[in-house]
C-alpha cells in the first residue's frame, strides 16, 4: 500500500458499516469533523460487494462535493460480514472504481475499528456484542487471528439477536408450563404490546411481528436479571461466558498467554454497561486469562476508524485528541 498522499486541503473519509447503520465521515488531516452522515445498513455479506460500493460511493460522494470535492487523503472502511479475505479484497476491489477509494484505502472488518477505539497497544484482542459477536486479535510480532462470525454454524452464541431470542424462549415456556415462571413473560408483553404469550407467537407465525426486531428485546433480559429473576441470570451468565471464551481463544491462538494484553469489548450490548454482566465477564476472565484486562468501549466504532486513518497519515496526538473528542459521545 503506497504512503497516502497527504497535502493540503486533502481529507479523509472514514466508514463503519453495522448490522443495523452504517456511519460516514469527512475528517481534516487536524481531526477536525467535516462532514457526517448515518444511513442504512448495506452489509457486503448481505446484499453483495458490488451493491454495497454503489449504496456507499450514493452517500460519500455528495458529501464530498458538498465540500467543495476536496482530494482524499486516504480511505479507511470498515464494515461488519467481512470475515474472509476473499471478502476484503471483493469489496476493496469495489471500491476502488469511486475516485475517493481509488488512492489509499484501507477496508477490514469493524472489529478493527473497535479494538483502535480502545487501544493502539501491539498485542490486543477485541471482542464485539452487538446484534451478533465477533472478535479479531493481533500480536506485535504482527499474528492476526480472526474468527468466522456466521452464527450457529460457526458455533456463535450471543448479541442482541441471541438475547432477544433467549428472552421469547423463557418466557414461551413459562407460558405454556414446560418452563418455571419468569419475570421475561410480563416483560415480553409489555414490549411487543400483546396480551398473550399465543398472541405473541401468532404474530411472529403470521409475520405481523417482524423477526427483525428481535434483537430490540435483549434489555428486556437484563432488566429481569437485575431483579433477581434466574432464567434472566442464567442467561447473563451465558453471554458472559461466551465473551471470555471469545477473548481466551483469541489470547490461546496468538500465544500470548503470559503477556499483558487488553481485550476490548464493545457493541450495543457492551455500551449499554450492565453491571451483571460486566462483573461477570471481569471475574471469569481474571480466572480464564490472567494478564488480560478488560477495556469497555462506548463510543461509536466509527471513532476507531477515524484513529486508524489519521494513523495512517501520520497525524499528530492533537488530531487524534481532537477526533477523539468530537465523536467519543456519538450516539
Amino acid at each position: 500500500m503506497p504512503a497516502p498522499a497527504t497535502g493540503p486541503g486533502s481529507v479523509i473519509v472514514v466508514v463503519d458499516g453495522g448490522g443495523t447503520k452504517t456511519d460516514v465521515i469527512v475528517l481534516g488531516q487536524d481531526g477536525g469533523v467535516l462532514a457526517g452522515h448515518r444511513a442504512g445498513a448495506f452489509i457486503p455479506q448481505f446484499i453483495g460487494p458490488g451493491p454495497a460500493a454503489r449504496e456507499l460511493d450514493a452517500v460519500v460522494s455528495p458529501m464530498l462535493r458538498a465540500s467543495g470535492d476536496p482530494r482524499v487523503a486516504v480511505a479507511g472502511v470498515y464494515f461488519s460480514g467481512l470475515d474472509f479475505a476473499f471478502e476484503v479484497e471483493a469489496f476493496r476491489a469495489e471500491l476502488g472504481r469511486f475516485r475517493w477509494a481509488a488512492q489509499t484505502l484501507f477496508v477490514d472488518n469493524d472489529v478493527f475499528a473497535l479494538m483502535r477505539a480502545g487501544t493502539n497497544e501491539p498485542t490486543a484482542v477485541a471482542v464485539v456484542c452487538g446484534t451478533g459477536m465477533n472478535c479479531i486479535g493481533r500480536s506485535a510480532t504482527g499474528d492476526v487471528v480472526r474468527f468466522a462470525a456466521l452464527g450457529d454454524i460457526s458455533g456463535d452464541w450471543g448479541g442482541g439477536a441471541s438475547l432477544g431470542h433467549a428472552a421469547l424462549w423463557h418466557a414461551a415456556r413459562a407460558a405454556d408450563g414446560r418452563g418455571p415462571a419468569t419475570a421475561l413473560e410480563p416483560l415480553v408483553l409489555r414490549e411487543l404490546g400483546c396480551a398473550s404469550l399465543a398472541e405473541v407467537i401468532e404474530g411472529y407465525h403470521t409475520g405481523r411481528l417482524l423477526e427483525d426486531g428481535i434483537p430490540a428485546l435483549a434489555p428486556l433480559i437484563f432488566e429481569a436479571a437485575g431483579g433477581g429473576d434466574e432464567a434472566a441470570l442464567r442467561v447473563v451468565g451465558r453471554q458472559a461466558d461466551e465473551l471470555v471464551a471469545f477473548a481466551k481463544a483469541a489470547i490461546a491462538r496468538l500465544g500470548v498467554e503470559d503477556q499483558p494484553c487488553p481485550v476490548v469489548l464493545g457493541g450495543g450490548v457492551i455500551a449499554a454497561r450492565d453491571p451483571l454482566l460486566l462483573a461477570a465477564v471481569e471475574e471469569r476472565l481474571a480466572s480464564a486469562a490472567p494478564h488480560a484486562r478488560v477495556v469497555i468501549v462506548s463510543a461509536p466504532p466509527i471513532l476507531g476508524a477515524a484513529l486508524l486513518a489519521l494513523d495512517a497519515v501520520g497525524a499528530p496526538a492533537a488530531a487524534h485528541a481532537r477526533v477523539r473528542q468530537a465523536l467519543a459521545s456519538a450516539g
